[in-house]
């Protein structure tokens, strides 16, 4: 029979980076390769990847990797996979879009994308693939059903089980995922986010009902924001516009390219009358909703630049009716309160849908438990999550009557290997380290940089200056002192002093002593005054001693 291994390389016990690999005898097939964004303490790092060390080492098994939707969680890494590896994507046709401009903006020739569609049956690398629809926040999503002679691995993606959906690229087939389960499924792996909230998510993904009754009573302008990745809440905002004779603004450029792809897709068209260009748009004008789109932080910041009137188009006036149609998520918070005490100042009224009553297009306890009724798998993995949701997701399998020994909770880099239609074992792990990007690729950061930015931030800097001569090593200029972020110098012109003084006692006495370098003098003095100074002020700062010496 084959043998069969499943491991995470992210996407458990976290929230986003999310990558799953399925290996079905040599052949390896790879899941998703997202980003996730940093914590507050991971201070200037742009966002997180996984580590593709172990995909590089057997990049030569690799058949394909597979990107269901086209969210940062789950595309938003791939182009730094493929400049490592050049490997085929498999992919819906708008998602095969959007990477195709992201591969030609990061620079990545001759990648090598397939458009599948949502539901396909191939054979990839001599092993059976079919894909299976699934409705979520983004067009052309879908399932992932990989055949072994020890049944099916199924990977759900994200989805939600919706009765009212209509427009076809949102559509889900439940047939599809019935047919696959009465074939036999080794293994389901079912994502967790959700899965502590009752019921199903549906309808309460939809924003329509809680919406409309503002843009009733509203009699001037509306400034909207929504994630831009939630095209289907995007849609419902549109369609609103248009049910009020409203024209819309779409304040980034970035929305506008998307909408076009949508348009030229044949998925939604704008109507062109109701559309107000960059060019054509004032600031001045009353009847029209500003539709404001961005990722997480970015999308507050926005709205905070517009209540401080500092931004290129629009400027906030009392007058406005601002709604948040994208729920405050977890690691926005700080800018979302921000933005509100800004808007609060200038004013302003602000409506802002709650979390608990609108939900993004996750799965809740009652879609999960409909995946394991329709695919009735051996075993169930839950992922995509952290830790608490995984643990949940994995009670709601017991509760459908499923044994602990049937439900595989594991970390990053545990393999989960099966023989025989029996998982024989998790003791496998891959070493794993995030790979923290900021702001190029080649720049990933260390343990060591965040911490000193740690420092920087909360005990700032100390840099002292000395010049000697190159010949004597007698002090001949300085010592110059200069502090950021640690003390006001006008207060403590004592501390300076005695930094200056500590600084030229540590040469004098290397050069008296005989045992003068230059690295090791300013190491010793280093040491030295940050004991002093965290005498003195309570603070550890970054000290900085540096000694020109000078050829006179």
């Amino acid at each position: 029979m084959d043998k069969v291994r499943i491991f995470a390389l992210g996407g458990l016990d976290e929230d986003g980076k999310n990558m799953y690999v399925v290996e079905v005898n040599e052949a390896i097939f790879i899941i998703e390769a997202g980003l996730k964004y940093p914590d507050t303490d991971q201070l200037g790092v742009e966002f997180i990847i996984p580590d593709f060390t172990y995909l590089i080492e057997n990049k030569d098994r690799i058949q394909g990797i597979f990107i269901t939707h086209a969210h940062d969680d789950a595309v938003a890494a791939l182009p730094y996979l493929l400049k490592q590896i050049n490997i085929p994507v498999y992919t819906g046709p708008l998602t095969a879009n959007i990477i195709h401009e992201t591969l030609k903006k990061e620079g990545v020739k001759n990648a090598k994308i397939h458009r599948m569609k949502r539901a396909s049956k191939q054979v990839i690398g001599g092993v059976k693939v079919r894909t299976f629809p699934m409705t979520h926040a983004f067009p052309d999503n879908f399932g992932l059903a990989i055949q072994t002679d020890q049944g099916y691995i199924v990977y759900t993606g994200e989805f939600i089980v919706d009765y009212d959906m209509l427009q076809e690229e949102f559509l889900c087939d439940l047939n599809e995922l019935s047919d696959i389960g009465k074939k036999g499924v080794l293994c389901l792996l079912c994502e967790s986010q959700y899965a502590d909230k009752s019921g199903h998510t549906a309808p309460k993904h939809r924003v329509t009902s809680l919406i409309e009754p503002i843009f009733e009573e509203s009699r001037g302008r509306i400034l909207i924001s929504s994630y831009s990745q939630s095209l289907f809440r995007i849609i419902e905002i549109i369609e609103l516009a248009k049910k009020f004779n409203r024209k819309i603004f779409f304040h980034d450029k970035d929305m506008r390219d998307m909408l076009k792809i949508l348009e030229e897709m044949k998925y939604y068209r704008v109507p062109k009358e109701m559309q107000v260009t960059e060019k054509n748009f004032d600031d001045e004008m009353e009847d029209i909703v500003i539709l404001l789109t961005g990722s997480g932080k970015n999308l507050f910041r926005t709205m905070s630049n517009i209540a401080n009137h500092e931004d290129k188009f629009v400027s906030f006036r009392t007058s406005d009716t601002i709604i948040v149609a994208s729920p405050i998520v977890s690691g926005t918070e700080n800018d979302a309160n921000v933005m509100e005490n800004e808007i609060y100042k200038e004013g302003g009224k602000i409506f802002t849908l709650d979390g608990k009553t609108v939900l993004s297009m996750h799965p809740s306890s009652e879609d999960l438990k409909m995946m394991l009724y329709l695919f009735r798998p051996k075993y169930y993995i839950p992922v995509k999550g952290e830790y608490r949701h995984l643990y949940v997701n994995a009670n709601l399998a017991t509760k459908m009557g499923y044994g602990p020994d049937k439900i595989l909770i594991l970390d990053n880099g545990q393999v989960a290997q099966f023989e025989n239609k029996v998982l024989t074992s998790v003791g496998e792990r891959l070493e794993l380290e995030d790979t923290l990007i900021d702001g190029k690729e080649n720049w990933d950061v260390t343990g060591v940089v965040l911490k000193d930015r740690e420092v920087l931030s909360t005990d700032g800097v100390m840099v002292v200056g000395v010049g000697v001569s190159f010949k004597t090593k007698e002090v001949i200029n300085g010592p110059d002192v200069q502090t950021r972020g640690l003390i006001y110098l006008k207060d403590a012109e004592y501390i300076i002093k005695e930094v200056g003084n500590i600084m030229e006692r540590c040469i004098e006495a290397a050069v008296k002593e005989k045992r003068y370098d230059n690295l090791q003098v300013r190491a010793e003095a280093r040491d030295k005054i940050s004991k002093y100074l965290m005498k003195e002020t309570g603070k550890r700062p970054m000290v900085l001693p540096v000694i020109l010496e000078i050829n006179i």
